[in-house]
């Protein structure tokens, strides 16, 4: 399925991801399971299921075989940021108590929150401060909205 507009960034993003299954098998190679007889374990699918999963995200170049595996890409692999910051997002309305996977910091064990940072600034970029503007290659839809 195409981006319903070419040129936004975020429609190109969840086209090319997929559906959340995508991220869930990621967040599989990004944790170290190779095996696809332990991947399928972990995500509860049968063979059939996790064979069209990890087909569809070779195709799209998210992950790629590995000796009797799959690992990560480095497309795939920066997809962590995001993975994190989607589980933490998840538990945000949840009592700690209640949270079944927690971010931790692996030398201390203390659970942290991860936040968007601009690399050059290190500002985060979850204010009012930051917008989104029509790039350079903008077509009229998105030229029209972020004028």
């Amino acid at each position: 399925m195409a981006a319903r507009i070419e040129d936004c960034p975020l429609a190109r993003a969840v086209d090319r991801i997929g559906d959340w299954r995508t991220l869930e098998l990621l967040h599989e190679t990004l944790n170290g399971v190779h095996d696809v007889r332990r991947m399928r374990e972990n995500l509860g699918v049968t063979a059939a299921t996790l064979r069209e999963r990890l087909d569809a995200a070779v195709a799209t170049g998210l992950v790629a075989p590995h000796g009797d595996g799959y690992r990560p890409t480095e497309l795939g692999r920066s997809l962590r940021p995001l993975i994190l910051v989607l589980a933490a997002w998840g538990n945000r309305e949840l009592e700690p108590g209640r949270r079944g996977l927690v971010l931790v910091d692996a030398r201390t064990g203390q659970e942290v929150e991860p936040v968007v940072v601009d690399r050059h600034t290190g500002r985060r970029v979850d204010t009012a401060d930051h917008v989104f503007r029509a790039g350079p290659a903008a077509g009229p839809e998105l030229r029209s909205r972020y004028a």
